[in-house]
């Protein structure tokens, strides 16, 4: 992966650079200190990823990360800044990590790893979304804290979210993460993006093919992408028996 480093600071940027260079399959192709610079050495070298300070004179970095996305293909952008109260702001963006100053070598590990998974078509779905930030309708995105820093899943990778007694968890290809957010809350939310298939389970319609047996009596739905999926209760079966046949 081709990563272009912004921060104003040379330290910083001295810093992220070693780090980055301790990463397999990581390579550095250039350096700005300010969004001018960047938008130039984004155009000469066009990267894969930015790893972008977001406190800089001038455009800021999340103006600046909007900005880019508006580029086909545009880029992966991980935030990084001594100031957390930019969250927020800096997921309207869509970006794809956000970690705090000083950077921690497994944190970036952990962000860059994530991002080696997205293939470019990926990417570019991903940048799209941040022109639907004023949207009333469901959020595309969902902003979750975890072990490696505040994550970004886009809803359209969630295959089912799934409680366990306090906690649900958003389950996608790569894993699962915890969600601080009911199940009915998703449901109401994501009404026409999935069906309940059990008390516990939240199912993605997209990405629902099947159902299949499991012992005597028992059954699960089958979904694109993962190799188990969750049980179907009694209650559910019939809507989720309906849902297969209108699609026939």
């Amino acid at each position: 992966m081709r990563v272009l480093l912004v921060d104003d600071e040379p330290l910083a940027r001295q810093r992220a650079a070693r780090l980055l260079a301790e990463l397999d399959n990581i390579t550095v192709v250039g350096e700005a200190s300010n969004a001018e610079q960047a938008i130039s050495e984004f155009e000469r070298c066009r990267p894969d990823a930015l790893l972008l300070d977001i406190s800089m004179p001038g455009m800021n970095g999340i103006e600046l990360a909007k900005r880019l996305g508006e580029y086909d293909p545009a880029p992966a952008v991980v935030f990084c800044t001594a100031y957390d109260e930019y969250a927020v702001a800096a997921f309207d963006t869509h970006a794809l990590g956000y970690l705090l100053k000083p950077i921690q070598r497994d944190k970036l590990a952990a962000v860059f790893s994530r991002l080696s998974r997205l293939n470019q078509a990926q990417l570019s779905a991903l940048a799209a979304l941040s022109e639907d930030t004023t949207s009333s309708g469901p959020r595309q995105q969902l902003c979750i804290s975890s072990a490696q820093g505040m994550t970004l899943l886009p809803v359209s990778a969630v295959r089912y979210f799934y409680a366990d007694n306090k906690y649900v968890s958003a389950v996608h290809p790569e894993g699962e993460l915890l969600l601080d957010e009911s199940l009915k809350e998703l449901e109401d939310e994501f009404a026409d993006q999935f069906i309940r298939v059990h008390r516990n389970a939240l199912v993605a319609l997209v990405y629902l093919q099947g159902i299949e047996r499991v012992g005597v009596g028992g059954y699960r739905v089958r979904l694109q992408g993962m190799s188990d999926g969750p049980h179907i209760s009694r209650r559910h079966l019939p809507a989720v028996r309906a849902r297969l046949s209108a699609r026939a």
